[in-house]
């Protein structure tokens, strides 16, 4: 596939939501032209993941949607044309873009590294660009940003497993570095053993930790333990395994997205103990401060990474053989794809293969 750029404009060919039903179709948009920005790269679509927030974003469950919603924002390519400015890439570079595309970079988080936490951050899909544009994610065929938001993806990594680590990897990386739970012989627990909580377990025994996974259901057992390494597995309903375990995590990474109780998974925390909460409930989760005061537990969240964050999460993936496991899907596949999604029917990451698919719009 490849985009010309017409007008002063790069086209693009996707697939996009157009109302609330989250149904997917061929859409054909777009995009400013690279030269548009110095510091522009265009690059090739090769591999999209599909993340939890996209189907939120899709059905507008978060009542945020612009629509037409081309979503992505898990996306691995290759640049294909840099502009006179750049200077970290070159054209043939496999690289990803990951939740965000542009920040004011004179705020105090981006000036601190965080750029993630700016107040007028860019988000890849449903967002809005600096010229007033609504941006399009890795569902296309073509993407443009700006080299200062594009990450190096290892040459050991594939590309495909490689996809999920630009959102689900370095969310749950980012905290675990940012507090200290990434320290050999720790004891983490991974709640919820999904897209994020797999990459969680993952990374948590490279970093020589002791892992327990907490889900709700007993059937993830065997493939936490045997296949994936942890060291041991809580049910969730299940009180006795629970009060059994209570004070024993220095900290908790909770990726579980649909609603759910904390306070159970607090009462496994050591004093003083950390719970970072990575997945997005619609409804709110509920906090009792007694739940916090005993013991002088800690509750904090997290979106995503830095763009650094991200680079240091896929170079220790890289070094340590991390990706993530996926099922492959052409494009024409997405709304099977979301509706799976949404019963959690896939084992733990579908990955679009964009490059592989037809896009086109029919008449």
């Amino acid at each position: 596939m490849s985009s010309m750029e017409q007008g002063g404009k790069t086209a693009a060919r996707g697939w996009a939501a157009s109302d609330a039903s989250g149904l997917l179709s061929p859409y054909n948009f777009s995009r400013r032209a690279q030269g548009d920005g110095d510091g522009d790269v265009t690059i090739k679509v090769l591999f999209c993941g599909i993340c939890h927030t996209d189907l939120h974003v899709i059905k507008n469950e978060w009542g945020n949607a612009i629509y037409p919603v081309v979503p992505g924002h898990e996306v691995v390519g290759v640049v294909t044309a840099a502009g006179p400015g750049v200077t970290k890439l070159k054209a043939g570079d496999t690289v990803g873009v990951g939740y965000f595309v542009d920040s004011c970079r004179s705020c105090g988080s981006c000036g601190a590294g965080h750029e993630k936490y700016c107040p007028r951050l860019v988000l890849a899909s449903n967002g809005v660009d600096r010229d007033g544009a609504i941006t399009k994610g890795g569902f296309s065929d073509v993407l443009v940003v700006n080299q200062d938001y594009v990450v190096r993806v290892p040459e050991s990594l594939p590309p495909d497993g490689a996809a999920p680590l630009l959102c689900a990897g370095v969310t749950v990386y980012s905290p675990m570095v940012q507090y200290a739970l990434n320290e050999p012989g720790k004891h983490l627990g991974v709640v919820g053993l999904g897209g994020l909580g797999h990459m969680a377990v993952k990374f948590a025994k490279a970093f020589g930790m002791t892992v327990t996974v907490i889900s709700s259901s007993p059937g993830k057992r065997e493939e936490a333990l045997c296949r994936l390494g942890a060291d041991a597995f809580l049910v969730s309903h299940d009180a006795a395994q629970m009060k059994a375990a209570a004070g024993s995590l220095d900290g908790i990474i909770d990726t579980v997205s649909a609603e759910h109780q904390i306070v159970p998974l607090l009462e496994l925390l050591k004093p003083m103990g950390q719970m970072v909460v990575v997945g997005a409930p619609s409804k709110p989760l509920e906090l009792p401060a007694h739940a916090i005061i005993a013991g002088g537990k800690r509750v904090s969240g997290n979106g995503v990474g830095s763009i650094a964050d991200c680079q240091a999460m896929l170079d220790f993936a890289g070094e340590h053989g991390i990706a993530a496991d996926i099922e492959v899907v052409g494009m024409d596949y997405v709304n099977t794809a979301f509706e799976r999604l949404e019963r959690n029917d896939v084992r733990y990451r579908f990955v679009v293969d964009v490059a592989g698919s037809h896009l086109d719009a029919t008449a």
